[in-house]
């Protein structure tokens, strides 16, 4: 296990998106790194894989910029390079809903931490557990009693969300997602539809899998890669991919 993996994302505001491009992409290669880096005018989306010290230099890289230094990263290891090429991306949204109203920067969620929701589950506690991500990411391993809208695509969550049972408004609701970033605009396009009580799952299913293990989860985490999923201790598990979107994190 000596190919170290990060997944990052933050939102914030970046008005220089093609010298950035260049820069990230020059430094990227530089180190011998392979993965994604998307970048739109709302931030940074990047899923990148490679030796250890070479991939914390980019993370060094990154946090030398002010926008980005508090830019969290979840790590976890493979014993081979799981991408296979880079890719560094200019794109309309880091994470495509196509509803430009929805700004996490300006209005975001309230975070529960994966701690504080495992407590919430040994309780029994009265909640909806929204799972945010595609139908075929949930068939591979989802939270127990999880409630999925079915989609193909994120930009589908929008309208799948009008299909909601109205009573679900007045409960406590979780949203969750791989790494974080999906809920970070499905939370708030929850709470503008009148839903009262809304959480985003902080840092997703892998920062629940470190911090809390596979507690009330079931089978394995699909990641954008060619490992295809992690398992609760965040070791590859394998699975069956979907060639279409594996490679687009988010």
């Amino acid at each position: 296990m000596n190919v170290l993996n990060i997944a990052a994302y933050r939102f914030v505001a970046l008005d220089d998106l093609p010298q950035l491009r260049a820069m990230l992409q020059a430094r990227a290669a530089e180190l011998g790194l392979k993965g994604t880096i998307l970048l739109a005018a709302e931030g940074i989306n990047l899923f990148l894989a490679g030796a250890g010290d070479a991939v914390e230099a980019l993370v060094q890289t990154l946090r030398a910029d002010a926008r980005l230094a508090p830019i969290e990263i979840k790590r976890s290891w493979s014993s081979a390079q799981p991408f296979g090429r880079l890719r560094v991306r200019i794109k309309r949204e880091i994470v495509s809903m196509r509803r430009p109203e929805i700004d996490p920067r300006a209005a975001p969620a309230p975070r529960l931490a994966p701690r504080e929701l495992k407590r919430w589950l040994d309780q029994g506690r009265d909640l909806v557990l929204l799972d945010t991500r595609n139908q075929f990411e949930v068939e591979l391993g989802a939270f127990e009693n999880t409630l999925a809208l079915g989609l193909k695509s994120f930009s589908d969550f929008p309208d799948a969300t009008q299909t909601l049972d109205e009573t679900l408004k007045e409960r406590p609701i979780v949203a969750y997602c791989t790494g974080g970033i999906r809920c970070e605009k499905a939370a708030p396009w929850l709470i503008a539809q009148g839903f009262r009580e809304v959480y985003q799952l902080e840092g997703g299913i892998l920062n629940y899998f470190e911090q809390c293990g596979g507690a009330h989860f079931r089978g394995s985490c699909f990641v954008f890669d060619e490992r295809v999923a992690l398992d609760p201790a965040l070791r590859p598990a394998g699975g069956v991919p979907d060639r279409e979107t594996r490679h687009e994190p988010g």
